[in-house]
């Protein structure tokens, strides 16, 4: 992994926390073009301190749970203004930082400075019920594997085991089919022993998604430009950029054509025939895309030009819509 110091170096703490930050909630393989797009454009903590939000936002979108993109900037501009650049060591001066919670603060103590902290990701989590064949359920059980996972700190080399057990429970102790011979608590492990390690931990059966539903709108210029605008600075996606859309409500689809006076602009939308359909954490997402060959009309917004989409700040729902309605204006060969 990128972000692992080499063997007789010292970790870097901007590195490790820009990975922990990136990896949480977020596969290992997806985050290693970000990280290395990050330190290509930003190699140490005062220079992503001086970048722009919106640069962040643009460089971040894709990777989704865009709240830990603002929150890593805002920490970087805290640590430069507050603590002169330098990575705090004790727990109560990290957990002060923005964006920077319990889990984050332990890794770095441990990680980046070898300090006794007890980091507990989910990896963990799993390691721990099963070890322990802890019957409580997720994600009531987490302050009990909490409990239990710092009964078992060593009394040095705090990085080397808190990564050691992450990637015990990464690549052994699997959620599915885990590779118990491979173990090297295989002798210890409870659930091992009980001959079906698969089913810990025990979880509480999730609620049902509820299902949200709006409708997009795309308007082109002749020239392929697109109309988009930015997102509020509170809320989800907060900050980045859209198209703009009615509000996204749980119900039946709005009805059409009595939803085109919420468009940003009046004219002859046309609705697509497919929608789009996002998952978010908390709620599914189905999205009807009405699109519009405008003039040079103006709102609360700006046009964008083909070539510079890539430089928006655009999350993935506002991709999918675009692909689509792009994927209209080729086939109806607008021009």
């Amino acid at each position: 992994m990128p972000w692992r110091a080499l063997p007789g170096e010292k970790p870097d703490p901007y590195h490790v926390w820009l990975s922990e930050v990136m990896l949480q909630q977020t596969t290992v393989g997806a985050v290693g073009p970000y990280y290395a797009a990050f330190l290509n454009r930003w190699p140490t903590l005062q220079d992503l301190a001086q970048a722009k939000l919106d640069e962040v936002l643009q460089m971040w979108a894709g990777l989704g749970y865009y709240r830990r993109a603002r929150g890593l900037h805002a920490c970087a501009k805290v640590l430069v203004e507050r603590f002169n650049g330098v990575f705090p060591r004790e727990d109560k001066d990290l957990r002060s930082l923005p964006g920077l919670g319990p889990y984050t603060a332990a890794a770095l103590r441990a990680i980046a400075f070898d300090l006794r902290a007890n980091v507990v990701d989910g990896n963990v989590e799993r390691v721990m019920a099963r070890l322990y064949t802890v019957e409580t359920p997720l994600p009531k059980a987490k302050k009990e594997l909490t409990t239990l996972a710092e009964s078992l700190l060593p009394s040095a080399r705090y990085g080397d085991y808190a990564q050691a057990l992450m990637d015990l429970g990464a690549t052994v102790c699997t959620p599915q089919s885990p590779k118990c011979d491979l173990c090297p608590w295989k002798a210890i492990c409870q659930a091992r022993a009980a001959g079906d390690p698969a089913s810990w931990p025990r979880r509480t059966k999730p609620k049902a998604k509820p299902l949200r539903r709006g409708v997009a709108f795309v308007a082109f210029k002749p020239s392929g430009a697109v109309f988009l605008r930015t997102r509020p600075e509170t809320g989800l996606l907060a900050g980045m950029t859209e198209v703009p859309s009615t509000d996204w409500t749980e119900g039946p689809m709005p009805i059409w054509p009595s939803t085109v006076k919420k468009a940003p602009f009046a004219g002859k939308w046309a609705l697509l025939p497919e929608h789009v359909h996002h998952t978010f954490t908390h709620f599914d997402l189905e999205l009807a895309v009405a699109v519009l060959l405008a003039s040079a009309r103006t709102g609360q917004g700006r046009w964008v030009k083909p070539e510079d989409l890539g430089s928006q700040a655009l999350p993935s729902v506002m991709r999918k819509i675009l692909r689509r309605a792009y994927a209209w204006r080729n086939k109806e060969k607008v021009s």
